[in-house]
């Protein structure tokens, strides 16, 4: 009995391993659909003596598929030194705020919920999703960011909205439909 116990323990030690390593050379946050976020401020929440603190974080994304609107979206981040590290896994409160602007120009026809930007929130099993649609009859566009985790689902979310309005003369009094590029 002993024997098969040793040996199961030592193939999950050794799968564990694979994993860790499979995580470490595989990077740790990866944008889907737009570049890497701008950076705007990190704010200190948890003070922490001898590793880094707990922050929020506040980021900027531009729509890659809709010219004239951006996003900021607020996570938290994990401090000690398994944050640090990116070990952590990352808690799944996080805050959205789209705007357009500038003139609003649909780059080609786009999918009803397509992701507009994705990231890891964790080594393996949690990530953050920014996904786009179109409220048609008011001529919005609707952004919500939600995590997601592989067991659990998605328990947090956030919605925002833009609608499309005439941006100064540049729109020359031409002004999008949503429903047109997005189905």
């Amino acid at each position: 009995m002993a024997f098969k116990t040793v040996g199961l323990c030592e193939l999950r030690l050794k799968s564990f391993t694979l994993l860790l390593l499979a995580g470490l050379f595989s990077p740790v946050s990866s944008a889907s659909a737009a570049d890497e976020p701008d950076l705007i401020f990190r704010r200190s929440t948890v003070f922490k003596l001898l590793s880094p603190n707990d922050k929020l974080a506040t980021y900027g994304v531009d729509d890659p598929e809709v010219e004239g609107v951006a996003c900021h979206f607020t996570v938290p981040e994990k401090g000690g030194y398994a944050g640090w590290l990116g070990l952590s896994e990352q808690v799944s409160d996080i805050s959205l705020a789209c705007r357009q602007i500038g003139p609003i120009r649909f780059k080609h026809k786009l999918e009803q919920a397509d992701d507009m930007f994705r990231q890891r929130r964790s080594l393996f099993f949690k990530k953050m999703q920014i996904v786009r649609g179109c409220d048609a009859k008011r001529n919005t566009l609707v952004y919500m960011v939600y995590s997601d985790k592989l067991i659990e689902g998605s328990p947090k979310n956030s919605t925002s909205t833009v609608p499309i309005m005439p941006w100064g003369n540049a729109d020359d009094g031409v002004i999008q439909k949503c429903g047109d590029y997005i189905q």
